[in-house]
């Protein structure tokens, strides 16, 4: 059944395509096709010295699951893209030692709704806030119908990247500061800032522990539908400058992610959002990277998913094993109708399986509670 919802998908994208030769030349974009364009910094931008940065692909089959949904990883990739554009050239804006933005960390991001093939992702970043060494990112994605020309909002994230100098990766250079138009945005600035350089700090050193295989593990444990990828870092997925564009990494965690929960529902499953993803370290050209996913609580309808990526500098003796990023998953599964569905419930063995559970039982409240609009629980 999922191949035949594929193949209708497909046969969708070749009436979209037949569509296209139809209007003629000039409204017909070859799929993949990127569109890289900036909307003009007008007075009702003077809060900001940096253009909005505006990117626009279209989704082709090898972005999606058998079902069509594209997927999560992708849309995170085409995220951080437009965030390293943007901040890359606000860096740069003035005169100084060049340099090149690297992703620290991104905020909670929820899938608000899927995207198919066939359909066109428009990516739209902005600088909201800069502090002395960090640039603050705040991404809208919109997917589009080009037959109907119906769109809809799919993504909101915001990101935080620091400038590296391209004489010397390890040296964080000082940020050109923006302009507000009112000393309120600057004040929420900070606040976001010193949230997240708290919040990044404490799961650094809360993710010390790795994920361990276990023989013959039962259904349902995390044992039995956790996952891991090895990786090795070729120059395909590095910047000019020799260290994993964060969007890279995030792909592959999303893959893991998917993975597990895939092994522990056995049905079509979508992101359903990220709490938050926090890059520790760089990760060079020629590091072997392991991305490890284990499954640590579900509720009645969603699956959270912690995701672990350890970087191993192979060819440098001089450096050992270390923690490059941490992330939570959600997942959600999907009937073919792509209607959400009962998710298998976790069962913990360890105390430290259950100890992950009520922290991410935790997380789950709190956001149940935000989204309804009443104060959030007290652990």
């Amino acid at each position: 059944m999922k191949l035949l919802v594929y193949a209708v998908r497909l046969r969708g994208l070749a009436k979209q395509a037949a569509a296209w030769e139809r209007l003629g030349p000039r409204s017909s974009p070859s799929p993949g096709q990127r569109c890289w364009a900036s909307t003009k910094a007008a007075e009702t931008r003077s809060d900001l010295l940096s253009r909005p940065c505006v990117t626009a692909r279209i989704m082709r089959p090898d972005d999606a699951n058998v079902a069509g949904n594209v997927h999560g990883g992708t849309i995170l990739k085409m995220i951080e893209e437009a965030g390293a554009i943007i901040s890359t050239r606000h860096c740069n804006s003035q005169n100084g030692e060049r340099c090149v933005a690297a992703l620290a960390r991104v905020e909670r991001t929820d899938f608000l709704s899927p995207m198919c093939i066939g359909e066109v992702a428009h990516v739209s970043a902005e600088i909201t806030y800069t502090s002395k060494h960090s640039v603050e990112v705040q991404v809208h994605v919109m997917s589009e119908n080009i037959l109907t020309g119906t769109k809809k909002l799919t993504n909101k994230a915001t990101l935080w990247y620091v400038p590296l100098s391209l004489k010397n990766v390890d040296k964080v250079l000082e940020v050109p500061p923006v302009v507000y138009s009112r000393q309120e945005q600057e004040e929420e600035g900070r606040k976001r800032y010193e949230a997240q350089k708290l919040a990044r700090m404490e799961t650094k050193w809360r993710n010390g522990d790795i994920v361990q295989p276990v023989l013959n593990p039962e259904p349902n444990t995390v044992s039995y539908s956790q996952s891991s990828l090895i990786h090795l870092v070729g120059p395909s997925d590095c910047t000019l400058h020799g260290f994993v564009h964060g969007g890279v990494t995030m792909k592959l965690m999303d893959e893991v992610a998917g993975i597990v929960a895939a092994r522990h529902c056995k049905t079509n499953i979508v992101t359903a959002s990220v709490d938050a993803i926090n890059f520790h370290d760089k990760i060079r050209k020629g590091c072997v990277i392991t991305i490890s996913g284990r499954m640590t609580f579900t509720s009645n309808k969603s699956m959270e998913i912690e995701v672990l990526v350890d970087a191993d500098p192979v060819v440098d003796n001089s450096q050992k094993r270390y923690r490059a990023a941490s992330a939570f998953f959600t997942y959600v599964s999907l009937s073919q109708e792509g209607k959400s569905l009962p998710v298998p419930q976790l069962v913990p063995e360890t105390e430290d399986e259950k100890k992950r559970f009520e922290e991410g039982k935790g997380r789950y409240l709190q956001m149940k509670a935000k989204r309804q609009g009443r104060p959030e629980p007290q652990p």
